[in-house]
Parts: structure tokens; sequence; C-alpha cells
């Protein structure tokens, strides 16, 4: 039987206020609190909460037959902690459904895994640590920023403990393959690879609401029709799509949520089931394995990283957040991680695209973009040299945070002595008082008792003198 594999991803940026050369040094919160707030809110009502609740009576209509998953960044739940709570309250309500699973994503939605592996671990165990935290989910499956996937992530993502990774079908790559087939990655072939159908992903996220189509308008049959045409042997058919497809890039007037809302019924009248990308893991097998030796993403017409790292003002900007990032990953300051997490977000780089057109900007232009972001990551630059000075080599470094540790560890094994101390102390203290405090009867006590013992003996001692006295006497 066909399967049918959604995935809903979901991130919002901690998107950056305007930052002038004079701010740096004097102002080090660089986020425009108000913009992102304005931005989740809206978002959240009008795409994210309406489609958790579809997906909800999809579930309830179905008996628990329909069946997806969901990626969120970590700096998106940060924010919905704060403006909208509500929406992790259904998030709880479709993981307690069971047919929804949520997968892991890298914290910041960042480029992590092209520069830094050390770094892309951290990201990701970071969500995943979120997932555990809220929901007791274990994610076995990864989605990377926008898709991203190479050959040499794959033995990373096998040591991570990941069964899977979900990622896009180029065309490029796949050549004459089809993307309806589990594939193993050729670098480390227990690890499965759930390829995105572009062509009916693409018909829901950018031509549902193109009138200028000449499918338009799309209906939940003739869309599961173009599913089930597929050819028989077809495993799977993967639709990975940005929620924000639902309500917010397709407004809820176009009849974007009844169209989902409507898949299920069509699906089981012409025989598909729905799968998560755990369940498509475990249960089929790889046709073959698949190589890609240098990186693809969901982006742009060519599928690679240029809408994020294709100029010299996105490569100048990468390559200075990502020099400090030993020393990030070994200093204990909260606030220069969370920055370091907050700044890594792929939205900053895109932002500088001059190659592609952007959709949403906060900026005129990709110049100015990146002048706001270089202010920042002056300041965050100089932060850090505050914390490690550049005079110290990275090896002094690791020898200063050594000892530093060690000192730390000393310390706590001296204070649990001085406890242990502390509380003998104390014992005796109590023990003496409770003398102190005892009547007078019971102190003269152990006096009467050895005098007691000492009357025997004195009699035992006076006896042989009276007896020597008799003999005499005689």
């Amino acid at each position: 039987m066909k399967a049918i594999c959604f995935n809903f991803e979901i991130h919002q940026p901690f998107r950056l206020k305007r930052y002038r050369f004079f701010d740096i040094g004097k102002d080090h919160w660089y986020f425009d609190d108000f913009l992102n707030d304005d931005i989740v809110t809206r978002v959240a009502h009008n795409s994210y909460i309406p489609a958790c609740e579809t997906l909800l009576r999809m579930i309830e209509a179905g008996k628990g037959r329909f069946k997806c998953s969901i990626a969120v960044s970590g700096c998106a739940f940060e924010q919905f902690e704060h403006y909208v709570p509500e929406l992790l309250d259904l998030f709880k309500k479709l993981v307690d459904t069971g047919c929804v699973e949520f997968v892991a994503q890298p914290f910041s939605y960042g480029l992590a895994s092209l520069r830094d592996p050390e770094v892309f671990a951290h990201q990701v165990a970071e969500t995943s640590a979120i997932l555990q935290t809220r929901f007791g989910v274990k994610p076995k499956v990864i989605r990377n920023t926008e898709l991203i996937y190479f050959d040499d992530l794959a033995p990373q993502l096998v040591e991570m403990g990941f069964k899977a990774a979900i990622t896009e079908g180029a065309k490029h790559i796949l050549g004459w393959k089809s993307p309806n087939y589990v594939y193993s990655a050729a670098s480390a072939p227990k690890l499965k690879l759930l390829l995105r159908n572009v062509k009916l992903s693409d018909d829901i996220a950018l031509r549902f609401s193109d009138t200028s189509w000449p499918e338009f308008p799309l209906t939940a049959d003739k869309y599961v029709d173009w599913i089930a045409s597929t050819p028989a042997e077809e495993q799977i058919v993967n639709i990975f799509l940005n929620m924000e497809t639902f309500g917010e890039q397709n407004p809820a007037t176009t009849g974007i949520f009844q169209f989902l809302e409507a898949i299920p019924r069509f699906a089981e009248e012409r025989g598909l089931e729905f799968i998560t990308p755990s369940e498509a893991a475990a249960k089929i097998k790889a046709v073959d394995e698949l190589s890609v030796l240098h990186p693809i993403s969901s982006a742009g017409e060519e599928r690679d990283t240029s809408v994020w790292l294709g100029n010299r003002m996105q490569n100048e900007a990468f390559d200075k957040l990502f020099s400090q990032a030993e020393r990030i990953l070994k200093c204990d300051n909260r606030a220069l991680k969370r920055d370091w997490q907050y700044l890594q977000s792929s939205d900053h780089f895109y932002y500088m695209n001059t190659k592609n057109p952007v959709g949403f900007s906060p900026y005129e232009t990709p110049f100015q973009a990146f002048t706001n972001y270089m202010n920042v990551l002056a300041d965050f630059l100089m932060r850090v040299e505050e914390q490690f000075p550049s005079q110290v080599d990275n090896e002094e470094l690791n020898s200063l945070l050594t000892t530093i540790r060690n000192q730390g560890d000393e310390i706590e094994k001296l204070n649990k002595e001085l406890a242990s101390m502390r509380k003998n102390v104390e014992q005796y203290n109590i023990e003496h008082k409770k003398r102190e405090a005892a009547p007078a009867e019971e102190k003269t006590a152990p006096a009467k008792k050895a005098a007691a013992k000492k009357e025997p003996a004195e009699k035992k001692a006076k006896a042989p003198k009276k007896a020597a006295k008799k003999s005499k006497t005689e």
C-alpha cells in the first residue's frame, strides 16, 4: 500500500533591531522584541493554531488513521513560550494522540552543519532537549535547516542516534530516480533518507492560490488522484511543507484549511495510508544508496546553499561569526551563548541575499541587512574578547579553562569536607547542651554508681585484717 508522509516545518527567528554603529559597545541587546511579538503572534493565530486544530480534527475523524510529523526550531519554541503559550498546549495534544511525530531540528535553524560539526551537534541537542522535557519525546528523525544534507553529514547523524533524515528530492542528485522511495545514505548506510516530492509539495505551497495556474483550483480529490496515479511500485510520497503555507502564505479565505482536512477521506477511498517518518524508516526497505557530494537544500532554483552563502557579504558575516565558535562553546556566560544561538539563524544571511528575490525582509536592501548584522556582530565580538582576550591562543585558553575547572572541583571537595565538619560540630554541641540541661540527680547518678561499686571492694579488703587480729589473740 502506498503511503503519504506529511511533515510540517515551523521556525521563527529572533529578528534584529536597527543597530547603529554608535550603539557598538553601549547596547548589548540586539533583538526587536516588538517586531518579534507582532510577527509571531500574527502568524500563530493566522496559521499555526488553526493548522494544528485542523490536524487534531483530521486525526479524530480518521480514528487515528491520519498521521503526520512536525519540526519546530528552538528559537520558535522560546518565542511561543513568551507570546503564544496556547500553541504549545496544542502541540502537547497532538503528541498525546500518538499520531504526530516531532522530529529534531537545529535550535537556531542555522547553517552550523556546513561549518562546525560540534556546534551543529549542540544546536540539535538543544532542540531535542526541549522535546524531551516538554513532551517526553526523544526524536529519531532529523530535519536539518531548509532540508540541508550532504554525505559528510550522514555519519555524524548516525552517531547522534538518528535513524532517518528528511531532505530534498533534488533533480540534479536523483537523476532518473524517483523521490518516492526510501534510500540509504551512501556514507552511512544505517541512515535512511526520505526525499521531498518537489512537485507535489510545491503544488500546495506555491501554486494553490495561483489563479493563472492551469490546474487552478486545486481540490483535495484531484490532489489525492495525482498521488494515487504514481507508479504502483513506488512506496512513499513525501509532502514536506512550511506550516505557514496554511493560513499565512495561503489565507484561510482561499479554502486551504478545508483542502487539508478533506485529504484523508479521499486517500482512504483510493487505498492510501498515512505514515510518520520514523515508521517509514522502520517499515520500508531502502531500494538503493544515495550519494550527495555537495550540500543540497530546498531553497532556490539550484537547490544548494547559495541563497545564504552566495556572495561576499554573506560569507564575511558567516566567517566572522564562526571564528569564535571554539571560545563560545567553552565559555559559561549564558548571555553570550544565548546571543550566539540567535545570531546563527539562517534568516539573517538570507536577508543579505542578492541572488534570488527575498520574500519578507525587515530591511530595504541586502546591504542594509549586512550593515546592521555586522554592527551587532562587532559588539558581540567585543564581549567575547572581554571574556577571552585574543592574545590568549586556543591551547593556552584550554589550559586556563582546565585549571579553572580543576579549581572548581577542588573548591567543591573542600566545601563538602567543611560541611561534614560543621555537621560534626553541631552534633557535639547538641549532645553537650543535653548533658548541661540534665537534672542534678542524673548528674550525680554516675558518682553514686561508682561509690556503690567501691563499697564492696573496701569490705573485702578489710576482711583479711580482722582474721589476722583474731589469730594473734588465740
